[in-house]
This record gives structure tokens, sequence and C-alpha cells, in this order.
């Protein structure tokens, strides 16, 4: 018994090796026409757990605000006072997911105007939502360092509020006792 020739193998010519590299090269194609859907920077969303319904613990509404010295200024929606500050260099996980968020609303066409809400739900779970475009990023997913970073935001207005709270406690209290 002989070995079959190259010829029985491929086929006669080369009409069998064009027809596998054209139909790789369709392939590739398409994998790179599929990969330019959306961003591939984009959070992912994930499905929110049962009880995501219940009133938060905490929460904090504010609008992000890009300032010309490349910080980040995180502004209390109602009042408009800032609450904190992201410094260039600083929190990349705050600064990422925001311009993340920030970027999904420009691909729908809509603006900064409405606030991002920061959660605490009872059990600790720390998420951020999007009104507008109806995103939810379960904060805790990213590991508990970066949920953190959210964290600090959501306690240092919290702290705000209270000594803010506190003043005016006092001032009533000075006036009412002269």
């Amino acid at each position: 018994m002989r070995a079959p020739a190259h010829s029985e193998i491929l086929g006669s010519g080369p009409g069998p090796v064009l027809l596998g590299a054209g139909g790789l090269l369709a392939f590739t194609l398409l994998a790179v026409l599929a990969g330019r859907g959306p961003s591939v920077a984009a959070l992912p969303e994930v499905e929110a757990p049962p009880g995501i319904g219940a009133p938060p613990a905490a929460a904090l509404a504010f609008r992000a605000e890009d300032r010309d010295d490349g910080s980040i200024a995180l502004r209390e929606a109602e009042s408009l006072r800032v609450v904190a500050t992201i410094r260039p260099g600083e929190d990349g996980f705050v600064r990422g997911t925001l311009r993340g968020l920030a970027q999904a609303r420009q691909r729908e066409g809509l603006g900064p105007d409405e606030p991002f809400r920061l959660v605490r739900h009872a059990d600790g779970r720390l998420a951020l939502d999007d009104a507008a475009t109806g995103r939810h990023v379960a904060l805790q997913a990213f590991g508990p360092t970066n949920a953190a970073a959210f964290g600090r935001i959501l306690q240092d207005a919290q702290r705000q509020d209270a000594q803010r709270r506190d003043a005016h406690r006092q001032d009533a209290q000075r006036e009412a006792h002269p």
C-alpha cells in the first residue's frame, strides 16, 4: 500500500488552499466588526440582587463636573455643594467608573443634567445608579478596595451633612438664648 500523494490530500491546484485562506480572512473581518460594538471599556451591567428596591441605608445624588485642572468635582445634586474632589492621578477606579457612565450618556445623546446616585444598602453593598441610562453598577463586583473608594465619598458627604446640621443647630440655640 502506498502513501497518498500530496495532490490527492489537498486536491489538485491551489484552489482548496485559497478557499481556506479566504475563509480565515472572512472570519477575521467578522470578528473585528463584531468587536466594534460598544466600547471595550464599557462597564459590566450586573443584575440587581433581590431587595435592591428596599430603601437604602444611605444615598447621595451627585453630579460629576470636570475642572480645568483635570480634577473632578462631585457636587451634591440638590445643594450643588462639592462633597468630594477627585484629583488627577488619584482614585483611578472612581474616575474610570464615572467616565464610563458619562460616555454611555454621550453615546445615547444624554447630557449631565440627571444626577448619579450612590447607594449603600442595609447589608453594606454599594451601588452606583444612572437613572438617565438605566445603568446599575454593583460596586462590590469590582472588589472591596474599589468599592471602598466610593464608600469614602458617601461617608464624607454624610459627615459634611452632620457637621452642617450641628452648625445650624448651634446657631439656632445661640439665637434662642442670646
